[in-house]
């Protein structure tokens, strides 16, 4: 799917990542989308100077996961991994961050 471009019934939700770069980052966040049957429709990732930063879109529409289960295995990735992640609505995120 195109990257702003929204399929009948998709349920978008934002994914940010922030925090010192190190292996494995990209791997265990769409490890934690796929045992959720959360498709990832969009991604983009930088690194500057030692920082990992990341944005994704995940169209939640085929998990049978609660949020709030979705929320809990991402902060369980972030403090293993030392990271900072948000989970929020596509909505809410574009409200959040208008200009």
């Amino acid at each position: 799917m195109t990257a702003g471009k929204k399929k009948q019934g998709s349920q978008i939700f934002i994914v940010t990542v922030t925090g010192k770069d190190r292996v494995g980052i990209i791997a265990s966040i769409a490890n934690i989308m796929a045992n959720a049957n959360i498709n990832i429709i969009d991604v983009s990732q930088r690194i500057m100077a030692d920082y990992f930063v990341m944005m994704m879109g995940c169209d939640i529409a085929g998990t049978d996961i609660s949020l709030e289960e979705i929320q809990r295995r991402l902060d369980t990735a972030a403090k293993e991994m030392k990271l900072n992640i948000t989970f929020q609505n596509e909505t809410i995120f574009k409200m959040m961050h208008r200009v």
